[in-house]
């Protein structure tokens, strides 16, 4: 029978930064300060037997759920959705992001914030990004078209050059 030290993914020094790890970012932008106050606001609204997760989850869900609708309309990418389809992903767009901020404040408000949870925010910020692309695609009539290959290859790539800049600098940076 093998020892549990052979089947662990990563090797103790991992582990250990893994312990150590701090999240911290940096930046502002012009609605940042209006935002952190309605923030704030909303995150008190929130039972502290949810988890954080379940936060993130769910504005994941909303937000995929309100693209799909807009894709239902326009599965083609050019054909014209109606008012409703917009407004209910620009809304699903509002709520994901609103979620999206309070999901570590709760985390900390709870005392349950920790490396694993933040891994889980950013893997679906980064699935949740594929859906804002789709949905902007439809929105401004592209299509499949090689300017909305281009501009998924460039949001994407600026998802991954914002955290690989976070693995070198320690600090995710916005706005």
């Amino acid at each position: 029978m093998k020892d549990e030290s052979s089947q662990c993914i990563l090797n103790n020094f991992q582990l250990e930064n893994l312990r150590r790890h701090v999240y911290k970012s940096t930046g502002k932008t012009v609605l940042d300060p209006y935002m952190q106050v309605f923030w704030c606001w909303l995150v008190e609204r929130v039972p502290l037997c949810i988890a954080p997760n379940m936060i993130t989850l769910v504005g994941l869900l909303v937000n995929i759920g309100t693209t799909l609708v807009l894709v239902y309309y326009s599965s083609d990418g050019h054909s014209t959705a109606p008012p409703g389809a917009f407004i209910a992903c620009g809304l699903g767009l509002f709520i994901y992001q609103s979620l999206d901020a309070i999901d570590g404040k709760h985390a900390r408000r709870t005392g349950t914030n920790n490396p694993l949870g933040e891994l889980f925010d950013h893997g679906c910020d980064a699935f949740s990004t594929v859906f804002v692309i789709i949905a902007y695609g439809i929105a401004t009539d592209l299509g499949p078209s090689y300017w909305f290959f281009y501009l998924c290859c460039v949001c994407n790539f600026m998802f991954y050059a914002a955290h690989w800049q976070t693995l070198v600098s320690g600090s995710l940076h916005f706005g």
